[in-house]
Order: C-alpha cells, then structure tokens, then sequence
C-alpha cells in the first residue's frame, strides 16, 4: 500500500535538523514505523520475530554494534532494549551530529534509563490520522489561513455527510484500515486495540500484572463520560460498584493508559475574567481516538439513528483529536473554558506565538446560535476585563469558530466562522 503522507512528516524533518535522535511517540496502529521508515536507511525491528532473540542479545552485551549502520537508523519499539537509549545519548553526544537515529515507541515508559536524554533525543508526539490525511476532509479550509486572515473566510462546502462523519467516529484514524475495502472490517480495527489494550497491553507496559475486567471497566467508564467534566469521584464510584478495589489501585490502572497513550485528557484553560472559584479546572476526559470510546462501549454506527447526546460528544472528542493534529506544525495546545454560570467553550486552541481561538463544536444547525452566544460572551467577558487591567490586558481570542458536522460553512455577522470538520485541513 502507497504511502500516505502526514502532517507529521515535517515535524520529523524539523527535528532531525535539530537534534542527533527522535522519539515518536503514540499509541500502537497510529503509524510511528511506518512514518519513520520513509527516512530511515537502516531499520532495527525488535518485533521481527526471525531476528528478535540476536537483536535483544547485542542489545544487552553490546548495545553499540547496534549503531553501526547508513544513518538515520530506526529502531522500531526500542523500549524492549533499555540500553539502547542510552547509547544513543552518549553517541549523539560524542558525534555532534544531527538526525543519526529514530526511535518509536508505543509507551511513554523510559524502561530504568540513566539519563533523560534531554537535548540530544527530542521527543515527537503523534496522533491516529486525521481526516484530511485520509483524505474525507477535502481540506478546503486551512487553520492557519484562518488564523492569518480570519476576514478572509466567506464559505465552504464539506464532502461528508453525517453518516460519513458517524463511520468515522467509529472507525477511527487507525491507518491499517486504509487497506480494507469492506467497511465492516474496517470497524474491527479499533475493536482489535481496545481488547489488546485491557487484556495485554496494560500489563506488558511494565510487567505488572493488572486485572484485565478491571482495566475494561476503567476504559468503559471513561468511555461513558468521554469529553465531560465529570470528576474523577464519579469514575471512582462506577468502577467501586462492580470492583472491590482501593483508589489507588484505579489512578494505577489510569496512569499506565496514559503511557499507552489511550487516555489523553484536556486540562481547562483559566483566564481571570472570573474569579478562581468559578472557572472548572478539572480535566476533560477523553482518549486518543473516538473509536476506542465506540469499542469499549460495544456499539456500531448504526447505534447513532436514535442517540445523538452521545454522538455528540464521540464528535468533538473526533474534533479535538484532527485540531491536535493540524496543530501541531505551530505548536498548538489545546484546552477548553467553562465555568458554574455554564458559560463554556468546547476548546481553546494556543498557537505557539501567543495567538488562539475559541471553538464550540456542534453536530447541526440548531445548535450553532447557541456555540456562538457562548465564545460571543467570553469575548465580552475579556473586553470588560481589559477595561480594568490595563497593566496586564488579556489578549482578544483572534478566532472564534463553530465545528459542525453540517457540509456547509460561512461567516456569521458576529465575527465567528461556522466551519464543517469535512473541509478542515492544517
């Protein structure tokens, strides 16, 4: 199967100009190897089977005969050779040279190495595909036009409809799927990770044996509460309620989704236009890829006919996950507003130069008024702010924009951009 490039191609480019050896980190399926494989010249796969046993065994004796060898060289899950790491740093170190090694790996665990690797192995954090990178949105609408030129936008037409959208939910931006044709078979991609994940993974990230039902509960429970605020109390007590476990025992099984890069939460953005106390700062809970929401909680497309709270919110769990992505070429962060008087705003997306917008995503019409009431407000909030603050002035968000599912976008009169997920691009 040909190639499809991604959006973190470049981002690879750009580190390997700067430093002597890349991590590229992500959850298994997302495309890691593959990606580091179109600039690799020599690859070491621990997972090849044929080779595995010599590969660990120079790799624990001798871990340097492994750096011989055409720069750049890829070792693909090198977590499963610790030493090599290290080597690694000593001999960017020693070189001087940029862009010798790639590494990826499928957890965030550093597997008992002695240095951090800090300057000399940059760590690269990569996301399932977006939907203009498997080509459903037409890409029509760049993010960063609209940040340069948000004045500029008039309309535009997506090429998805709602149950285009809805497959894509449940399919996920697993790349592997790209190579079956039927859609059913497509669906069992996610399905596949989610079952390794509860039953393999979580024990196999650090070799500590964790309760399989226990790690599915934790995942559907998450699952149920995907891109709420609900707090980590009620996640505690559904999980109590079937599991006689201790608290620590479920931050235990969390933190090792985390490093599986399954559960990726959105921490809250808090501003002072209202007092401490009034602003949410918990996180918002989410995972990587919509589609392990839609695999734990053992539903199909055809589930949303009659359930559309729910696919609204595996929607803009869809929307974070693609902004991530489009993002991150300007190193955007992504978070979101809300506040105890209800005001919200689903994201707020930070671009590296300070500038950043305020984003509510809605599944149709209907809803739009009210998403762009609410970043309306908080504008207004910020001006009024500004009024008294004038040592320390808030910046005005430079975008506001509504993500809808809808296929058509246009430019509304109070300034903010109805914008369909179907023509966004980065």
């Amino acid at each position: 199967m040909k190639y499809k490039k991604r959006i973190i191609d470049e981002i690879l480019s750009l580190k390997m100009e700067a430093f002597g050896a890349v991590w590229i980190q992500g959850p298994k399926g997302c495309g890691k190897t593959t990606s580091g494989k179109q600039k690799a010249k020599t690859i070491v796969e621990f997972q090849d089977e044929e080779k595995r046993d010599n590969l660990l065994k120079i790799a624990s004796i001798a871990p340097s005969k492994l750096l011989v060898g055409e720069k750049p060289i890829l070792f693909d899950e090198w977590q499963d050779a610790p030493k090599l790491f290290g080597i690694i740093r000593k001999d960017v170190d020693d070189s001087g040279k940029k862009g010798q090694y790639i590494l990826t790996g499928s957890t965030s665990n550093i597997a008992q190495t002695p240095h951090t690797g800090t300057l000399r192995i940059s760590r690269l954090q990569m996301y399932p595909m977006s939907l203009y990178e498997t080509k459903e949105s037409n890409g029509t609408v760049s993010l960063l036009d609209l940040f340069n030129n948000p004045g500029s936008f008039d309309s535009c037409k997506s090429d998805m409809s709602l149950d285009d959208v809805i497959f894509a939910i449940c399919r996920g931006g697993w790349p592997s799927v790209l190579g079956i044709k039927a859609k059913k078979g497509q669906l069992e991609i996610a399905k596949d990770l989610y079952k390794q994940t509860y039953s393999v993974d979580i024990s196999k990230i650090d070799n500590v044996k964790r309760n399989p039902l226990l790690a599915q509960t934790i995942l559907r429970s998450y699952s149920r509460n995907i891109c709420t605020l609900a707090e980590m109390k009620t996640i505690v007590a559904d999980i109590t309620a079937n599991y006689d476990v201790t608290e620590p025992t479920i931050y235990d099984y969390i933190n090792a989704l985390e490093k599986l890069y399954i559960i990726d939460d959105i921490d809250a953005w808090s501003p002072a236009i209202r007092s401490k106390t009034a602003i949410r700062s918990s996180k918002k809970k989410n995972f990587i890829d919509p589609s392990i929401a839609v695999a734990a909680l053992g539903i199909a497309p055809d589930y949303f006919n009659k359930d559309f709270k729910t696919l609204g919110f595996l929607f803009e769990s869809l929307c974070i996950r693609d902004l991530k992505v489009y993002s991150s070429l300007y190193d955007g962060k992504f978070s979101y507003y809300h506040d105890r008087y209800g005001l919200e705003a689903d994201g707020v997306l930070h671009l590296s130069d300070g500038r950043y917008a305020l984003i509510e995503f809605k599944l149709g019409e209907t809803e739009i008024d009210e998403g762009a009431a609410h970043l309306c407000e908080i504008e207004k909030l910020i001006k009024e702010y500004n009024k008294s603050e004038k040592q320390c002035p808030l910046r005005l968000p430079d975008l506001k924009m509504v993500i809808t599912a809808t296929q058509f976008g246009y430019a509304r009169e109070d300034g903010v951009l109805v914008v369909p997920i179907g023509c966004l691009k980065n």
